[in-house]
């Protein structure tokens, strides 16, 4: 593809005859090669997740605390860096950032590897090392972003959807595949020998993703676009901060993207503080498995059926969910827990979780575009120059949003590590999410109304 053909100069996706004669195709491209570079972004964001279970097998002696920091402070940075890879999309383009923002994961990747080799390595450096993976979390803002400047508002729900939560599968993905190729004799380095005497090769799972890191970069920057109509400046896009309703949809999305991710990387650890005596290993691929299936279908029926509806119901669900799960807990109907249960209803936490993050923000991306349109016609622009700045402050808010949902992967495991440190048990936890998902039912309920 040569450059010029790469810079899309008019790109208008709903308009109905330029999109089933020239759109659909381009923007079908872009999204298929977008996903797998998303995917890898979540692999490299989550590798702590699967890597701090088995830290202390291996020879170093960290705290239950440190442990629990080190999973969520990818999600932090991630959460942080998402703010300004909200609006890099219209300023750099979207293939020249997705060749970059792939690209430059190997960094933390080859580094993990290299560090885990070493019991001496300083708890420091697994801290930077953690805050570059959050590099890999920031890449959903300015993904989804870009990608929502090329569908039509009809297919928003869908292909972001599909965006979103194959991109998601990566948390599922990193746990599997980490959890299995630890195992295989090393790519590179020595063994690690466990009590047992067995031997794993911690460093596999931050090595065996810099291969395809390359070749994802390799067809973003050789088969993607840049669309010259979505160009705008840090500042024209930085007024949607001070935009209310951007913020109340910031809670929806936390609750659901935000419960996803702060499971996905807390709940390992959670489990084998509340059941020590299961093996949780091969098991918590599950969870964000049928999460990022979830979030798709979401999406899908939220462009059929209203993604306000579809969202209350969602929350309605949450809300059973973490009741259960807060039964099977240790302490409350069996002095052990009930391990099984306790797993089914996080497993059906982690669907509702995807679920909600496709619905919600199908219904960020319906509801911010219309109360921007809205408002730029009351100040006297035109129908294409409002449905414009529209369009660009709804892709800026959409990755301004998913920075608040990211925050979530903190949030949530310090909650666990609290209650389970100051009060022994993860039930505390469970009823501040149960309070959390009552609030943003009733804000969905009571603000928004399903057309």
């Amino acid at each position: 593809m040569s450059k010029s053909a790469q810079i899309i100069e008019k790109w208008a996706p709903d308009d109905k005859q330029f999109w089933e004669q020239t759109g659909r195709k381009i923007a079908t491209r872009n999204l298929w090669i977008s996903i797998p570079c998303l995917l890898l972004g979540f692999c490299v964001w989550m590798l702590f997740s699967i890597i701090s279970i088995h830290l202390n097998d291996i020879g170093f002696n960290f705290t239950k605390e440190q442990l629990y920091l080190l999973v969520a402070i990818p999600s932090v940075s991630g959460a942080l860096f998402r703010v300004p890879y909200s609006f890099v999309i219209p300023i750099f383009g979207g293939r020249r950032w997705t060749t970059f923002s792939t690209i430059i994961l190997i960094l933390p990747c080859i580094w993990l590897g290299y560090a885990v080799q070493d019991p001496n390595t300083p708890y420091i450096i697994f801290i930077i090392i953690a805050l570059l993976c959050g590099l890999g979390g920031a890449n959903f803002a300015s993904s989804m972003a870009n990608i929502s400047f090329f569908y039509p508002k009809s297919a928003q729900g869908g292909a972001l959807g599909l965006n979103g939560g194959l991109g998601n599968m990566g948390v599922s993905v990193i746990q599997l595949v980490a959890a299995l190729i630890i195992f295989v004799p090393a790519l590179i380095g020595d063994g690690q020998t466990l009590s047992n005497g067995n031997s794993i090769w911690v460093q596999n799972a931050a090595f065996i993703w810099v291969p395809f890191l390359i070749i994802c970069s390799v067809f973003a920057l050789v088969g993607m676009n840049d669309l010259s109509t979505s160009k705008a400046s840090f500042k024209e896009q930085a007024v949607v901060l001070k935009d209310g309703t951007m913020w109340t949809l910031s809670l929806l999305y936390l609750a659901t993207f935000g419960s996803f991710i702060g499971f996905s990387a807390g709940f390992g650890v959670l489990s084998k503080t509340q059941f020590p005596d299961v093996d949780i290993s091969l098991l918590v691929f599950a969870g964000p498995l049928v999460g990022a299936i979830g979030r798709p279908l979401g999406g899908m029926l939220s462009d059929k059926f209203n993604g306000i509806r579809m969202t209350l119901i969602n929350y309605i669900l949450m809300i059973i969910f973490v009741i259960g799960a807060f039964v099977m807990l240790p302490g409350v109907v069996s002095e052990k827990g009930i391990f099984l249960g306790f797993y089914l209803m996080f497993l059906l936490l982690f669907f509702t979780a995807g679920f909600g993050s496709g619905s919600t923000y199908q219904m960020i991306a319906v509801v911010f575009r219309q109360h921007i349109f809205e408002d730029s016609l009351k100040s006297g622009a035109n129908q294409e120059a409002a449905n414009k700045h529209a369009v660009t402050m709804t892709a800026a808010a959409l990755g301004f949003i998913s920075a608040i949902g990211a925050m979530g992967g903190f949030i949530i495991p310090q909650l666990f590590s609290l209650s389970t440190t100051l009060m022994g048990t993860a039930n505390y936890a469970l009823i501040v999410f149960l309070i959390f998902y009552i609030v943003c039912a009733l804000i969905t309920k009571l603000n928004y109304k399903a057309q």
